[in-house]
């Protein structure tokens, strides 16, 4: 079953829609350098990759770091995604 979910401004996001990153909720656990690395997502624009039964859309950002490229998945609510333009 593929879902949809809708962006801060109400609009329809889909699998594949392009959304702008408006905020994130890092894990209170992580360590600084990690938590600066999910924020520094803010305003990044990503394609969405999936989308959950609640709503939420899941982004792919890609890394590249000391340990070479990385991959980190980020879980998205509606108000923390806008949809740009395609």
């Amino acid at each position: 079953m593929q879902f949809t979910t809708h962006d801060c401004r109400g609009q329809s996001v889909a699998i594949g829609d392009e959304v702008k990153i408006l905020d994130i909720n890092p894990d209170p656990d992580m360590d600084e350098d990690q938590r600066d690395m999910f924020m520094d997502m803010i305003g990044a624009r990503c394609p969405i990759e999936r989308i959950d039964a609640d709503g939420t859309g899941w982004v792919a950002v890609w890394w590249n770091g000391d340990e070479g490229t990385q991959l980190t998945l980020v879980g998205l609510m509606p108000m923390q995604m806008e949809r740009t333009p395609a």
